[in-house]
């Protein structure tokens, strides 16, 4: 100003927040979670979950996530999300040491940029922490669970009600995958709709009879 030049304008800054929500469509998120058995055997379950439809993508359930065995699940997601018409251009993952840089180069190699949250900030993958404690308290913690197999049924199931009848709020009550072929039906009322049960009773999903 003393020499009669203003001062530049102040540069909006994004915040991380921002940044999800408005580039949503474009990013992947990845985490894990946890299941104990009734032998109390630890079985660890890697999954991915699409920003901009909520979609969930259940890669595997091991009890030994390699580096190795988390770059498999890496190719076989990206496989998926090919056949489901989704472009990526980040994939949010923690800093966990599981995740080595074959698992990165397979995205890289699909054009997507590698985004890593802070340290000890799980809100910087608040989408995926929410998913599992979504699971965890309609699914697995309501449930005696076998062994991996029986863990991989379950959770099969659960996924698919999840992306395909569960209503979400972001989604303005809708879900992230209705089922292939099918319209949304109009409002049904108490007289004209029919349960089904899913998980022997533990769910239930209501129809338009």
């Amino acid at each position: 100003m003393a020499h009669g030049i203003k001062p530049a304008p102040w540069r909006a800054s994004t915040t991380w927040r921002k940044f999800l929500r408005e580039q949503a469509a474009g990013i992947v998120a990845c985490d894990f979670f946890s299941v104990d058995t009734i032998s109390l055997r630890r079985l660890y379950v890697l999954f991915f979950i699409h920003h901009g439809t909520r979609r969930v993508f259940l890669s595997g359930v091991t009890t030994n996530p390699t580096r190795a065995w988390v770059t498999q699940c890496a190719r076989n997601v990206t496989a998926d999300l090919r056949d489901a018409g989704t472009s990526v251009k980040y994939l949010l993952r923690d800093r966990d040491t599981k995740f080595g840089p074959g698992f990165d180069a397979v995205w890289e190699g699909e054009g997507a940029s590698i985004l890593r949250s802070p340290v000890r900030a799980p809100n910087a993958n608040a989408i995926a922490e929410r998913w599992i404690r979504t699971v965890r308290s309609e699914c697995t913690d309501q449930l005696l669970i076998l062994n991996g197999r029986h863990l991989l049924r379950v959770l099969d199931r659960y996924v698919r009600h999840y992306d395909e009848h569960r209503p979400h709020r972001f989604l303005a009550l809708g879900s992230p995958q209705p089922p292939t072929g099918q319209k949304r039906p109009p409002p049904a009322t108490i007289a004209s709709s029919r349960r089904r049960e899913v998980l022997g009773g533990l769910i239930n999903e209501y129809h338009a009879a």
